[in-house]
């Protein structure tokens, strides 16, 4: 059997993992989109929706625009859950340890 702090670091990382990964991947995306995408809009290719990627503005279509902007916020929020949950563990983990760490008598010292 799991103890609770095993299923929640593991539910911590099921969390971070994604998230990290979303946030690599929506990067690729800005950094394809920077190369490729025209910098004038066009408005016979329908890019005339502007974003602001590493300084630089280019134009791309509505679609491309919510593609873009739902995997980054989908990817910011799963992470957000998964470092919330992680901060969790690392209090619990740390209270556990400094009930472990901490004598049994309260009255005891240790000299050595």
């Amino acid at each position: 059997m799991k103890t609770p702090l095993a299923t929640l670091k593991f539910i911590s990382l099921s969390f971070l993992l994604p998230g990290l990964a979303g946030l690599i991947v929506s990067a690729m995306i800005s950094t394809y989109y920077l190369d490729t995408l025209p910098q004038q809009p066009s408005a016979h290719e329908s890019r005339v929706f502007a974003r602001n990627i590493h300084g630089t503005l280019i134009y791309q279509t509505q679609e491309e625009d919510t593609r873009l902007t739902l995997i980054e916020d989908t990817s910011v929020g799963v992470f957000l859950v998964g470092l919330s949950l992680g901060l969790v563990y690392l209090e619990k983990w740390g209270s556990v340890r400094a009930r472990d760490a901490a004598p049994d008598d309260e009255f005891s010292e240790d000299y050595s």
